[in-house]
């Protein structure tokens, strides 16, 4: 009887394909967010992208959650996955705030630190595709995973770097005349920053799993 439940329930290798599909779309949104930020004629082309794969990007999250509830045996503790697949969802969640705000105030041209951070929000997103597929054999794979959460670390904190001087610069060359412009520009730093810190969510969720699998 348990067998015959247990063959109706979803597989646990289901999970490992979610994730892999959602880090897929995190890429995406985030390589449609850098295009976005060099602005030019394909502007509204890309944000329209990020929310795209936002939306998608849901609907795997809802999977996941779904699947937590149904699933008899998980691959790791219920909990883990559910962090994880939230802050993956986070980090998409904030490229598609990002979008919103540029909608909301029209803006079409932009500072140089803001793609500067895109790129690197691109470089943490590869980052974790690389690292889902890993939890398929976690303890097999707990250098590399520590070495490339370690990576998604340091870009982190580059980022917080480009967003300091960013602020900083502004608010030195707009001045007092300036003030909406530097609050419009800060509003999308700011976004690009919590992407980052998102995806450092992931990255440390990850660690954190792997050191109980070790």
């Amino acid at each position: 009887m348990l067998a015959w439940f247990r063959a109706l329930m979803p597989k646990e290798d289901r999970f490992f394909t979610l994730f892999e599909q959602h880090a897929t779309l995190v890429v995406a949104a985030a390589e449609s967010l850098r295009a976005a930020l060099e602005g030019g004629p394909a502007l509204h082309q890309h944000l329209q992208a990020v929310v795209d794969r936002e939306n998608e990007a849901d609907a795997v999250t809802r999977e996941v959650l779904l699947a937590v509830r149904r699933t008899f045996i998980t691959p790791f503790d219920r909990g883990d996955i559910k962090d994880l697949i939230t802050a993956m969802d986070d980090a998409i969640d904030q490229m598609q705030k990002t979008t919103k705000t540029i909608r909301l105030f029209k803006i079409t041209e932009f500072e140089p630190e803001m793609s500067q951070m895109a790129e690197r929000i691109v470089q943490s997103a590869q980052i974790v595709r690389q690292l889902i597929p890993l939890l398929r054999s976690i303890s097999t794979h707990a250098g590399q995973i520590g070495s490339l959460t370690e990576q998604v670390g340091r870009i982190e904190g580059e980022t917080d770097d480009l967003y300091d001087a960013a602020r900083s610069r502004l608010y030195e060359v707009k001045g007092p005349a300036g003030a909406l412009y530097f609050w419009v520009s800060s509003e999308i730093l700011d976004h690009l920053e919590k992407v980052m810190d998102r995806l450092e969510d992931v990255a440390n969720e990850i660690h954190g799993t792997m050191i109980e699998h070790v």
